[in-house]
């Protein structure tokens, strides 16, 4: 299984810091924010990675480079503009092939095991089932969560449906049908939310809850949370 990590927003809510450091390449502890998550996809056994970027791409090349160091192979997908969420995704299909795939924001910080997904990849079927999010209980910042984990697995965004009302992590399983109308060579700058809703529609979309280790670093304290919580890891 393939694996993508997002990278290639500005950071806006982050600046001045990320005026002249990409948001991904921000510290926490005795590594970048990307580079926690490269390593833990090399322990899970994910080690053919595609990474997007937009602002300040450069930094993040050099930074990384082809994942030799950390024994992965990074591909790049460099978008002219941040394409967003979806319309980043669909730029870099050509890298992640035909089979589903995980993909992982490249701004939170987690010990979400990824090898435990390859279950639920393996049932993304490209038809019935294209997606599979991974959901955690809601932080303080996002108090009204983001869609219903239904008792059957199935995720809606009806906020009157049955069952635990969560936070999307910003770690899934995607098959590449679900963006098969924003292929090459005209990649739209799209959200990912659109499609997502018009698939849990369908019925379409299944989730997991997940109960460990999650922080979106999108703000100065939260970089600061980030950086203790990360003090003690090791990079060995």
């Amino acid at each position: 299984m393939k694996a993508m990590i997002l990278a290639a927003g500005r950071g806006e809510r982050l600046r001045p810091l990320t005026d002249h450091t990409p948001k991904p390449l921000l510290k926490a502890g005795a590594e970048t924010l990307i580079g926690w998550h490269v390593r833990h996809l090399a322990r899970a056994g994910l080690s053919d990675l595609v990474i997007n970027h937009a602002w300040l791409g450069a930094q993040l090349e050099q930074a990384l480079g082809d994942g030799a160091r950390y024994g992965v192979q990074i591909r790049w997908s460099r978008e002219p503009v941040a394409l967003e969420t979806a319309g980043g995704i669909a730029h870099a299909l050509p890298l992640l092939g035909e089979q589903p795939f995980l993909v992982v924001n490249g701004d939170v910080l987690s010990d979400f095991d990824f090898a435990s997904l390859r279950q639920e990849a393996a049932a993304l079927d490209g038809r019935q089932h294209l997606a599979h999010l991974v959901l955690v209980d809601n932080p303080p910042h996002r108090p009204n969560g983001d869609f219903t984990l239904c008792a059957d697995g199935r995720v809606s965004a009806d906020p009157a449906a049955s069952g635990l009302r969560l936070t999307f992590s910003g770690i899934a399983l995607y098959h590449p049908a679900l963006f098969a109308a924003l292929r090459a060579p005209v990649t739209p700058a799209l959200p990912l939310l659109p499609l997502l809703l018009q698939c849990m529609a369908q019925g379409g979309v299944s989730g997991r809850h997940f109960q460990g280790l999650w922080l979106d670093v999108g703000t100065a304290e939260r970089l600061e949370q980030a950086g203790r919580i990360a003090a003690d890891w090791k990079t060995s």
